[in-house]
């Protein structure tokens, strides 16, 4: 299985000028859920600390908005995946026609998980410390010192070691494949935990900025994208690393001078309530 999985990427190229109607999916996805996000969200923004509603409408939004956010990052697996998919069809082995779009169900499963343990927290803490999430009071530094633990976790061994592996499908797909639909959608949860473990800490910094911005969300979106896909990798967690230390400085400190932050004591927007 090894050298299948090693045949798959080192052929690259071929494989991914046959995989261009599964990137053209990936990315119209994408865009669907950055529109269907956008309308959901619309007026919602109420900055910092904003409610992310009932638990049926966030769980819905929060789905749609990671396959907006995660789809372009991780279009490099997903095509390695199916090129290893349709190697072992060509070989005779039995892999069944929807294990791609399991593989990938497994991988939002992940990221809803992780969707639903965020509300539990916002909820939880906002009955137990509701003080510590009033803007005036602790909220503007709870929220930048989120965004500081961000920066630090850009520079921890943990955040390295799963960034390396969403940014290689060989080190990951090599560890271990998983045979017919269950394996897929198995093997798509197993990459979406080490998705998480790479960008918990992002996702942590949009919910101190307003998970219900849609302009932060395109930042942050940007921010995962460089770090997966670019080239230095290293240099680009770097820079993300100084740019999130200053941007949580400015949202404890000097919050009216952050650019497209909207401050929980400026008037509402929208309501969540009937949405």
């Amino acid at each position: 299985m090894g050298k299948l999985v090693a045949s798959a990427i080192r052929t690259r190229a071929p494989l991914a000028r046959g995989s261009l109607p599964l990137i053209a999916v990936l990315l119209s996805l994408a865009a669907i859920g950055w529109v269907v996000t956008g309308e959901r969200m619309g007026g919602m923004d109420a900055g910092p600390g904003t409610d992310p509603g009932a638990l049926g409408f966030f769980l819905v939004t929060w789905v749609v908005m990671t396959a907006a956010m995660m789809f372009p990052s991780v279009a490099p697996m997903v095509i390695a995946f199916d090129g290893i998919r349709g190697r072992r069809r060509a070989v005779g082995q039995s892999t069944p026609a929807p294990a791609t779009a399991l593989f990938v169900g497994g991988y939002v499963a992940s990221w809803a998980a992780v969707g639903l343990l965020g509300w539990a927290v916002f909820k939880l803490g906002s009955q137990l410390a509701p003080d510590a999430l009033e803007w005036q009071r602790g909220g503007r530094y709870l929220a930048g010192g989120v965004i500081l633990l961000a920066a630090v976790y850009e520079l921890t061994p943990a955040k390295h070691a799963c960034l390396r592996r969403c940014r290689s499908p060989f080190s990951f797909l090599s560890g271990g494949w998983r045979d017919g639909g269950l394996g897929a959608f198995r093997l798509g949860v197993e990459h979406g935990a080490w998705c998480v473990g790479c960008c918990w800490a992002l996702m942590a910094a949009l919910f101190a900025l307003g998970v219900m911005s849609v302009p932060w969300m395109a930042f942050v979106a940007a921010l995962i994208a460089a770090e997966k896909l670019l080239p230095w990798g290293r240099a680009a967690s770097a820079s993300i690393t100084v740019l999130l230390v200053v941007l949580g400085l400015s949202v404890a400190f000097v919050p009216d001078r952050v650019p497209g932050l909207v401050l929980p004591d400026a008037p509402m927007q929208g309501e969540i309530a009937g949405r």
